[in-house]
């Protein structure tokens, strides 16, 4: 399957429930299975919106009664949705966004790229808040982690990020599936279905009350901490005995592990590092590798936003270079493996 309706497809075995999107390249394959095959449940929702805007308020919606609901988009229209998901976010409703990224800024092209780093890992959106980001390298994981943001949105009542590309999106990989969709859609419980026999409940994210808000933003808060103790998650590749580690995310690591291989064949010992959590960022695991190896090298394609997670968890302990291709650029392995081997050679690795 194409990695875009592998995700649709994981989503409706996940229990999905409401889908809600606007056409924009390279991700329209998602929406149109969707539309061909999520109504094939019955008590389930298809609605192609007018625009991303309506698209995320009308997830917002279904959240709000209890329903398993999703959106996805490409870069320039999840910056549309922002001011959406930051809602998600105060209210403490669940939902699925998932990010086709391609080149910019701006409208760009459709060109896969890794530059909506930033707005996916420090919320995005106005407001003191984050999101979960998963960051998948294969079709297989895109199917994989689409249930698993189901998951865990319900289960931390956060807004989930799958962040992709272009190419992951358009791609063909075998896939299995190991789930069926439940027989029942679940409802969550704290979903408003009418209060018959409780008090009445009100979701808001407005509060003229100072206190109110900051009691909002420490629990939320507290709820990130857990996250990060209990979520993170990474990828290893023959860093046992490496000099210099590589981190890389998403397709890049897969171009990663093409160079890494070369270089390992010519008697270099490099390793990689892929976080699968953007965020929470696997910063325990980069400091465990700190331990035996001070030498990184960040390969992205954008200009150097995972840097400063890597600078972060390092803490001084070890020293980060990077390279990078922006715009939609997309660098073969061999390409990397000679940036690899200039590095090692200049940092006098044997």
């Amino acid at each position: 399957m194409t990695g875009n309706s592998a995700i649709a497809e994981a989503a409706i075995r996940a229990g999905c429930q409401c889908y809600f999107g606007y056409p924009i390249t390279p991700q329209n394959e998602l929406t149109e299975y969707m539309a061909a095959n999520l109504s094939r449940r019955k008590g389930c929702s298809f609605i192609q919106a007018e625009s991303e805007i309506s698209a995320i308020n009308m997830v917002y919606g279904a959240s709000v009664v209890g329903a398993r609901a999703m959106t996805s988009s490409s870069s320039p229209g999840i910056s549309l949705k922002q001011e959406g998901i930051s809602y998600l976010a105060a209210c403490e409703l669940p939902a699925v966004i998932v990010n086709m990224s391609r080149g910019g800024p701006g409208l760009g092209s459709i060109v896969a790229a890794q530059s909506d780093y930033f707005q996916s890992t420090r919320g995005g959106g106005h407001g003191d808040y984050r999101t979960i980001v998963l960051a998948p390298s294969s079709v297989q994981e895109l199917a994989d982690l689409t249930h698993k943001a189901f998951d865990l949105s319900d289960k931390y009542k956060i807004p989930t990020l799958i962040l992709g590309d272009g190419i992951l999106g358009q791609m063909m990989e075998p896939v299995e599936f190991h789930y069926e969709a439940p027989a029942e859609l679940l409802v969550r419980p704290d979903g408003l279905r009418g209060a018959k026999g409780r008090p009445s409940k009100i979701i808001k994210t407005f509060t003229s009350d100072p206190a109110q808000l900051e009691e909002l933003n420490w629990s939320l808060f507290r709820r990130y901490e857990l996250i990060k103790k209990q979520e993170t998650a990474c990828e290893t590749f023959m860093v046992d005995d490496a000099k210099l580690i590589v981190v890389a995310f998403g397709i890049a690591a897969r171009i990663a592990r093409g160079a890494i291989k070369t270089v390992r064949a010519e008697g270099l010992k490099v390793g990689l590092m892929r976080p699968i959590t953007l965020w929470p960022y696997p910063s325990e695991k980069i400091q465990e590798l700190a331990k035996g190896v001070k030498q990184y090298l960040v390969f992205e394609l954008n200009m150097g936003q995972m840097i400063e997670d890597v600078q972060l968890s390092l803490a001084g302990q070890g020293e980060v270079s990077f390279y990078g291709r922006p715009g939609g650029v997309i660098p073969t392995p061999s390409e990397v493996a000679r940036v690899i081997s200039r590095l090692y050679y200049q940092k006098g690795l044997k």
